[in-house]
């Protein structure tokens, strides 16, 4: 067995209505002002005051940033950071779906060492530990809770950059599945795929580890006994709890793993066409667990009879039906089957596959991939 390390640094509060754990949570740490950082729609429904008053409770004022978008910019990194020097807060509150906690890490970063987010891309960049930040994720997605990653788009490139430390770690995060109960259906349907995509990827990579194995099996169970139900009723209790613990479960699998292909690929996707990541992820699934069948070592049927409707038995199981159940799972969850039909020019691919190639999780992936591999799997998904 080959050498591997963990870590969960985290403090992590689970449960219904367990925002109402936010004001207790938030004294703990030191702070008299807080930066929530939020997107538009929670703001317009009222959450992002209904965060404020929690903290006033707790003896903390705050001010909040509330212009995230899906695929986060630069530009917004820029305008965030700027409103927090300007907060004088002492701590940041993320709260909402993969974007704004992606933003506010970056935040964190720069309120902490200033320059720009561009300075500190890739891994082992930032120098020491950043703004103390409370995650409470919105979504069942990303798992960005507990990953040690912030994406941001840089539009000058048409690129998503990545920065990557655990000083990005948020200390404290609460997981209230009451909070996944009002988001659209097709946000359900992008970030729950987006979740299992996580489990899969990291279930399958050339760096999991038993441990991380572990969560990325039970992030599978959870996430495919449930992704239906949840997406046709998000209101059904038993299924959102199931997916917000699926979701913190494979982001786990993944910051200890990294994930593959569909990641790799899926990055340029949003970054040339502004395709919803989860969406990205989701349509180009099939293809690459097909590209993948020729270095399955076993793990297919694993994922397999977690995910399948009416699994067959491991005897009669072939690798390539793993793609086919995912196929009439997306199909299911009312997700496109193309690139084409998400916006996707095909004219971009070169540029696309280049991009793609640079990402850290090509080298992970269980099958050796070329640039020649992408643009195949490029045209197989279009």
């Amino acid at each position: 067995m080959k050498h591997f390390s963990f870590s969960i640094p985290q403090n992590v509060y689970f449960g219904w209505g367990s925002l109402n754990d936010l004001s207790d949570v938030a004294s703990k740490i030191d702070a008299k002002k807080a930066f929530i950082v939020s997107g538009p729609h929670l703001k317009k429904a009222g959450y992002v005051d209904l965060c404020a008053e929690k903290l006033k409770q707790a003896g903390i004022d705050s001010e909040s940033f509330t212009e995230t978008e899906g695929n986060p910019s630069t530009d917004t990194v820029e305008k965030a950071a700027e409103k927090f020097k300007e907060s004088g807060a002492q701590m940041i509150v993320a709260f909402g779906g993969g974007s704004p906690l992606d933003v506010a890490k970056a935040v964190a970063v720069l309120g902490s060492y200033g320059g720009k987010i561009t300075d500190y891309e890739g891994v082992g960049k930032v120098p020491g530990p950043v703004v103390p930040m409370l995650a409470i994720p919105t979504t069942a997605g990303t798992g960005s809770e507990v990953t040690s990653f912030s994406v941001i788009t840089d539009h000058s490139r048409d690129y998503k950059l990545t920065v990557g430390s655990t000083y990005l770690l948020p200390e404290y995060v609460i997981l209230d599945p009451e909070l996944i109960t009002t988001v659209p259906m097709k946000t359900a349907a992008y970030c729950g795929a987006d979740a299992m995509v996580h489990a899969l990827e990291s279930y399958i990579s050339l760096a999991a580890s038993p441990f991380s194995e572990m969560m990325s099996l039970q992030a599978l169970e959870l996430i495919g006994a449930n992704i239906k139900t949840y997406v046709e009723d998000r209101k059904d209790r038993k299924a959102a709890e199931a997916m917000l613990l699926g979701s913190l479960f494979a982001g786990i699998a993944f910051s200890h793993a990294r994930l593959g292909d569909v990641h790799a690929m899926s990055h340029p996707v949003s970054a040339f066409f502004d395709v919803p990541h989860g969406l990205a992820n989701a349509v180009l699934l099939p293809t690459v667990v097909e590209f993948n069948c020729l270095a399955d070592n076993g793990k297919y049927y694993e994922i397999y009879r977690r995910v399948a409707e009416n699994p067959v038995s491991e005897e009669s199981f072939k690798p390539e039906m793993l793609a086919k159940e995912l196929k009439n799972l997306n199909s299911s969850l009312g997700i496109p089957a193309t690139l084409k039909e998400v916006g996707v020019d095909s004219s971009k691919f070169e540029e696309m596959a280049t991009d793609a190639m640079k990402s850290g999780n090509i080298s992970v992936n269980p099958r050796y991939t070329t640039k020649e591999d992408v643009l195949l799997m490029y045209n197989q998904a279009y």
